[in-house]
């Protein structure tokens, strides 16, 4: 493969790359993205170069060409000059020097096929370098009109990556958290301070129920003082008031 098909190559690889695709694929879109810009710009330099010296070798192509196209008509015209003077002198009755010019007419004749021979064969090479030149020349447009939309897309391109990253790493984080697991170090945290409340509820309660027992031994106190009013009242001949409500 010449240095040229070489760099075509490359042109048309380059060419075709899917950016997005290379940014999903990427580890590092930001070191991915320069070099990528690198690598254009490298191989823009190298085709322009290869297409440089390809339209130069065309050019001699078709200066060659043109001076064989030239070389074969300046040959016919002298062909047919020294035909015509042959002519002439082969007229005047000079058949001698008629047969020269006739051998002149011959001599050009023959340098004007060779002239023609050269020119028609030139002209494959010619057609083929060309459509060479136009190939590279389409291949080196892409390249630049793909260089030109990495250049204006990095930016944006870097900042989805780092997106994309970063939402990443949040999932991530979310999965290891989960606030409803008994296991998990809040879910402990929460099971202790319930434990907590439940406790002071209890001694609540239980500070509840003495007070209630308290104020019942006071209710029977009352009512033994009252009995043994009465019975007192009884033994000193004197009925006891039953305590009515409303006195």
């Amino acid at each position: 493969m010449t240095s040229k098909q070489s760099i075509f190559g490359r042109i048309a690889q380059l060419a075709k790359a899917n950016i997005n695709a290379l940014i999903d694929q990427a580890e590092d879109p930001q070191l991915m993205l320069d070099q990528l810009v690198r690598d254009y710009t490298s191989n823009i330099a190298d085709a322009e170069s290869a297409i440089a010296q390809t339209i130069g070798n065309l050019r001699l192509l078709d200066d060659d060409h043109r001076e064989d196209v030239q070389a074969a008509a300046d040959w016919g015209r002298k062909a047919l000059a020294a035909s015509t003077k042959a002519d002439e002198l082969r007229s005047a009755g000079n058949t001698g020097d008629a047969d020269k010019f006739d051998a002149l007419a011959k001599v050009a004749l023959t340098r004007q096929l060779q002239a023609e021979n050269e020119a028609k064969a030139a002209e494959p090479s010619i057609a083929s370098q060309t459509e060479s030149v136009e190939k590279l020349k389409s291949g080196l447009a892409s390249m630049k009109e793909k260089l030109n939309q990495l250049k204006s897309k990095r930016d944006s391109l870097v900042a989805r990556a780092k997106t994309a990253e970063a939402q990443s790493k949040v999932q991530d984080a979310l999965k290891n958290i989960d606030v409803l697991d008994p296991t998990s170090d809040l879910g402990r945290f929460e099971d202790k301070i319930r434990r907590e409340e439940a406790r002071v509820r209890g001694q609540e309660e239980l500070m509840a129920s003495s007070l209630d027992a308290q104020f019942e031994s006071l209710e029977d106190l009352g009512e033994l003082t009252e009995v043994e009013a009465r019975l007192a009242a009884l033994k000193a001949g004197t009925p006891a008031k039953a305590v009515t409500s409303g006195e």
